[in-house]
């Protein structure tokens, strides 16, 4: 099963890179704002997020110092994800993470540079 990984990035400022295995690659997102506020917020909050190169397979389970002086990323969640969507404007995502189980939908208008990404919990019957 595909997994995801979420690290925090410190470098060149700090913000959570999003990483979700697809094939033989890591689709890639950095967010804007700290996944923190999925969890706190009463009502799914969208938080921004900007398409990054994809990444090779092996920072699923990396955590430490970035090469060329990139700073380093630690791990803030991981776990199995599947693709619900994959299109050129809209993404989801079933997470089951150790922090986030739910859905995550990423969209963005083709003309915009941004991506809204907001996650839906899993609520326990």
């Amino acid at each position: 099963m595909p997994r995801f990984v979420l690290l925090t990035h410190d470098h060149p400022f700090v913000h959570w890179d999003l990483l979700v295995q697809r094939g033989e690659v890591l689709r890639s997102w950095r967010l804007l704002e700290s996944p923190d506020r999925w969890r706190s917020a009463a009502d799914s909050m969208v938080l921004s997020a900007e398409a990054i190169a994809d990444h090779r397979l092996m920072y699923i389970d990396y955590e430490g110092p970035v090469s060329r002086e990139r700073g380093s990323v630690a791990r803030w969640d991981h776990g199995h994800v599947e693709w619900l969507v994959d299109s050129e404007s809209t993404v989801r995502l079933r997470l089951s993470g150790s922090q986030l189980v739910g859905e995550l939908t990423l969209d963005r208008e083709p003309s915009q540079p941004l991506w809204s990404a907001r996650f839906y919990p899993t609520i326990d019957a």
